[in-house]
């Protein structure tokens, strides 16, 4: 009688328990991994398309770049998601005009779409590199301010340098050969080439807007973001190969001369930079960019650089008879005697105009600047008189032989 009774009472929660199990069952064979296999989207089976994306929209995108490596399969709904409307609002942020988020204080723009970039790296991994590109771009295509002319106020706006970034974070680790046909994507994309070739062709200054344009895409898009030399390199090697040395100098000067702080846009450089670059450039560089200025009758822009090169040898203490043997290398270029005596005659000439304007400028200021100019003024006597000095050591040298 004991054992009957003790068996009825087990028999209950067991009975319970197998009713309990029934009722479960498409949750269990569901998600038990024993019961049977898991599909590549794993727990997320057992949820509508619907339900996956709601539960997208509560996580980080870093978070989301994390879930796209689980399976192919999820990565495909990931896609999927950031095609969507919702998906693409939430993710392709546009206050470039305001890099604070405001949702989230401890975040700047700059920072979600490093985070994009490592979703869509992560999530095109498997396509071809030219898929990827296009996949890419059909999803930014609507983001203006990712446009070479896109942001009516570009000197204002993020959006160039938030598509840098996303770029470097996408292609971080691919091969010259990828990042070749990137940086050939984008050209194809923005008509780069033929801009560069109007900027470069065009006189110093008629094409204002577009030189600022080029700056701030190359610059944001293509360059200043890198954190090793070599990758910067590369990019700069991309936009300057194409061109010839002349062009090479003026796009250089484009993207990385100084600027006007009215509107942002390069200006002319004074000669003393001039100069300076020149001669930390090489005297095969340097040669061939005076010897270009001869043959095409530019005497007296030759003849005014020929005083600035002296006068930064004179300031940084470089040897004065580089310069003078420069000038008689340069004087070889003229085909005859009457062009190299009017060339030497417009050397003394410049020397004397630019004393006469820095005298004039020391005369005309007051304060700090005065100091300035006068100590201008008195480095360029000296150059002046080393010149001269090194040109009649030369020229009695020759005699004397």
């Amino acid at each position: 009688m004991a054992s009957r009774v003790n068996t009825s009472f087990t028999l209950i929660p067991n009975q319970k328990y197998r009713r309990s199990n029934r009722r479960s069952s498409y949750f269990s064979n569901t998600f038990d991994s024993d019961s049977q296999p898991l599909s590549t989207l794993g727990n997320f089976k057992a949820l509508p398309v619907e339900i996956f994306q709601i539960i997208l929209k509560y996580l980080s995108v870093k978070d989301i770049s994390m879930l796209s490596m689980v399976s192919k399969t999820v990565s495909q709904h990931i896609i999927n998601y950031i095609s969507t409307s919702s998906g693409s609002k939430r993710l392709l942020l546009q206050d470039f005009h305001d890099p604070e988020l405001p949702d989230r204080e401890d975040i700047t723009i700059l920072d979600h779409y490093k985070s994009l970039g490592l979703l869509f790296k992560r999530c095109t991994l498997l396509l071809p590199t030219k898929d990827r590109l296009k996949y890419i771009h059909k999803i930014l295509a609507d983001v203006s301010c990712f446009k070479f002319n896109g942001c009516a106020s570009p000197l204002q706006c993020v959006g160039l340098l938030c598509y840098g970034i996303f770029l470097q974070t996408l292609t971080a680790g691919w091969d010259e050969l990828e990042c070749h046909r990137v940086y050939n994507f984008l050209c194809e994309l923005t008509n780069l080439s033929r801009k560069m070739q109007t900027a470069v062709c065009s006189k110093p200054g008629s094409a204002r807007k577009l030189e600022l344009r080029i700056r701030l895409f190359c610059r944001n898009v293509l360059l200043d973001h890198w954190i090793h030399r070599s990758d910067s390199a590369f990019w700069l090697t991309c936009i300057l190969k194409p061109w010839p040395m002349v062009n090479q100098a003026r796009l250089l000067y484009i993207l990385f001369g100084p600027i006007s702080p009215q509107d942002v846009v390069p200006r002319e450089w004074l000669l003393e930079n001039n100069a300076r670059l020149l001669i930390l450039s090489g005297n095969n560089i340097c040669f061939t960019f005076m010897a270009s200025k001869a043959v095409n009758g530019r005497t007296i822009e030759l003849a005014r650089l020929i005083v600035f090169l002296a006068l930064v040898c004179e300031k940084e203490l470089y040897c004065m008879d580089w310069a003078v043997k420069m000038m008689q290398r340069v004087c070889k270029v003229f085909s005859t005697p009457v062009e190299r005596n009017n060339f030497l005659q417009s050397v003394a000439n410049a020397f004397a105009c630019a004393i006469m304007e820095m005298l004039q400028s020391v005369m005309s200021e007051d304060g700090d600047d005065d100091d300035r100019s006068f100590m201008n003024l008195f480095h360029l006597v000296q150059a002046q008189a080393s010149f001269h000095k090194e040109v009649l050591y030369l020229t009695m040298n020759v005699l004397s032989s």
